[in-house]
């Protein structure tokens, strides 16, 4: 359970109707199947201990007893482990029965939980939860009966859990709501759903939503298997939710169980983050404590290595479409509110800037204006290589926009000359110097034409502070500021699969080579090939990685040795842990040192929840140190 990853198991048996004493028997098999394969909670579906179809069975005193029975059986099994059970079974109370829950954990029972909401089938036999708790006498213990418990481990706050039953998720207000809000990070949902050709769909859909609505767990065990089949067929389907993602998922008739992990940190980053989770209703709520031996979690949910991106390639396009969407009305907005005759961009032929006058010429349709008032100025100097600039050349001459070429090589030898820097002397002034001059370049043009200037900084650069403070740093409006390098790439990509499909072959292929040219600034001299001699990613690191690191501690404040933890999971098929660990030092040292150069970034749209803006995005004072962060770093370094 270390850096908070809870193993969860969901358990669908194959139960025998009204024999309680092979479904307990059943049910003790599995939780200890679950147990020594590390899960700390393990879900049975609703009623197990006696099959969901019993009938007016369930009036019999003896199957009752019976029922009562199998759970002192069930918690004496579980006596040997710390790992929690939420098993099922009928309990009278002040001469109701009630469709019960009990938590169970290292031989002695939490709570019990009722069902809140009875559907109709299930309203012959059983009684709705009270609105309160109930003391509840079981043997010689005294009991808490109701559905305002939360289960909290002592030793890992952030574990919290509350239950609720299938029929009261389809309700109109969940008990659940209340749970999450009194501070629950996980909702267990034993359900007796009989399996039609909609369940799952169903059950997908209401899961995820509910996960991502209370930023929480959400973990449903539909039905046991093998009940009777006299109205209907049982398949056992579950599912485990997190936020609105599926972890795991077991289709009917599957296995007997289901293993994934919950990162209840993650949970709780996103709750501290929203407002909307308070602690009105918590003074109503019972803690039931209880004890976890913390260790270390086995990981097998998955952990995406590229989490700007999206996985489900069908609706990749459509995702791509918003983003673009966003930015062209964001520019095109701004070039109305600001008079702007014009909209100037520096084009050199790689990935930023070529995703910028992609979305200019999207902005431009959306205005009805004609691409002319694009003007695109290639700034060739010192570094700059054939290859980029004959793709901003094709690109630029395709979309049909004003397309200018100021070598800026003789300005800034003479600016060099006149600060008195040795021109063969290649350091951060000599390509300072070739960035400012790009900027003032086209800062004036945009002054003649009266326009305004278009940014092509991306994200990643904005992180590692890999921008020239007053040079590409600054713009009247950022379309690239909140899409990661990662992500740019995608969209490039995206752009020459529309133009080749629209049968621009010349257009695409300049973008798919663009897509293929390594990263690079072009601000020192070419290799004697000609070919690109500074990679970024050879200085700074892999982007993949910063990407990586960028978006789990922006979004959820994981700490280093979580991060890296998570990057060998992700990454490690493709980078050692040495690399990940040396990374993970430069993004954070370069993180915190080169926040000055955001608190006065220009305006630009906001494409997803992470932005590094100052206005509405990353909040941090420029002189923030990184020591804690460091050290926790170098701790990492000498294990």
């Amino acid at each position: 359970m270390n850096h908070g990853f809870v193993k969860i198991a969901v358990a669908t048996p194959k139960i025998k109707v009204c024999d309680v004493e092979f479904n307990t028997d059943e049910c003790i098999r599995l939780f200890n199947l679950a147990s020594n394969d590390g899960a700390k909670v393990v879900l049975f579906p609703e009623l197990a201990l006696t099959g969901a179809t019993c009938g007016d069975m369930f009036f019999s005193d003896r199957l009752i007893s019976s029922a009562l029975d199998g759970l002192r059986n069930f918690v004496y099994a579980s006596a040997m482990t710390d790992t929690v059970a939420i098993i099922g079974l009928p309990m009278v109370c002040s001469d109701k029965l009630y469709s019960c829950a009990a938590v169970v954990q290292g031989g002695q029972i939490l709570g019990i939980v009722p069902k809140t909401n009875i559907s109709e089938r299930c309203g012959r036999w059983f009684t709705a939860c009270p609105d309160m708790n109930y003391s509840y006498m079981f043997d010689d213990n005294v009991l808490m009966f109701g559905n305002k418990q939360i289960f909290v481990c002592r030793n890992m706050p952030e574990f919290k859990f509350g239950v609720e039953f299938y029929d009261d998720l389809c309700a109109p207000v969940s008990p659940s709501c209340d749970l999450t809000v009194a501070g629950a990070n996980m909702i267990f949902c034993p359900g007796s759903e009989r399996y039609t050709v909609d369940s799952d769909k169903e059950q997908i859909m209401l899961s995820t939503a509910q996960s991502k609505k209370l930023a929480c767990g959400y973990i449903i065990a539909s039905g046991n298997m093998n009940e009777s089949t006299t109205d209907g067929v049982f398949g056992g389907s579950a599912f485990i939710c997190e936020d609105g993602e599926i972890l795991a998922q077991k289709s009917a008739f599957g296995e007997e169980l289901l293993l994934s992990e919950i990162d209840v940190n993650k949970l709780a980053s996103l709750k501290r983050r929203s407002k909307i989770f308070g602690n009105k209703t918590a003074y109503e709520y019972c803690e039931m404590e209880f004890d976890i031996e913390c260790e270390q979690t086995v990981l097998t949910r998955i952990i995406r290595a590229n989490p700007f991106i999206p996985e489900d390639k069908n609706a990749a396009a459509t995702q791509y479409e918003a983003i673009l969407s966003i930015q062209a009305q964001g520019l095109a907005k701004r070039l109305v509110a600001a008079y702007a005759k014009k909209a100037v961009i520096g084009i050199s032929g790689g990935l930023d800037s070529t995703l910028a006058i992609m979305v200019m010429a999207r902005a431009m349709n959306i205005l009805g204006r004609p691409m002319t008032d694009i003007v695109a100025v290639t700034m060739p100097c010192f570094g700059t290589t054939k290859r980029t600039k004959d793709n901003a050349t094709v690109i630029c001459r395709e979309l049909g926009v004003d397309f200018r070429c100021v070598n800026i090589s003789d300005s800034v030898s003479l600016h060099l000359k006149d600060i008195g820097h040795d021109i063969n002397k290649h350091d951060v002034t000599y390509e300072n110097a070739q960035a400012r001059e790009r900027t003032q370049v086209i800062m004036d043009i945009a002054n003649i034409e009266g326009g305004f200037v278009v940014g092509t900084g991306d994200m990643s650069e904005l992180a590692l502070g890999w921008a020239t403070y007053n040079g590409d740093h600054m713009s009247m409006y950022g379309v690239n500021a909140s899409i990661p390098k990662t992500l740019v790439r995608e969209l490039v990509s995206y752009c020459a699969s529309l133009e080749e499909e629209n049968g621009n072959k010349e257009l695409a292929d300049a973008l798919n080579d663009v897509v293929g040219t390594p990263v690079s600034p072009e601000l020192l001299p070419a290799d004697a090939s000609g070919n690109i001699a500074q990679k970024t990613e050879d200085l700074v690191g892999p982007y993949e990685i910063h990407d990586f690191y960028m978006y789990y501690m922006l979004k959820y404040g994981f700490t280093p040795s979580k991060l890296y933890r998570m990057a060998i999971y992700a990454l490690g098929d493709k980078f050692d842990s040495d690399t990940l660990l040396k990374w993970l030092e430069v993004f954070v040292k370069r993180f915190f040192a080169q926040q000055f150069k955001r608190s006065c970034l220009p305006d630009g749209p906001a494409v997803t929840d992470i932005s590094l803006s100052p206005r509405g995005g990353l909040v941090m004072p420029s002189d923030a140190v990184a020591s804690l962060w460091i050290k926790e770093i170098q701790e990492l370094k000498n294990n």
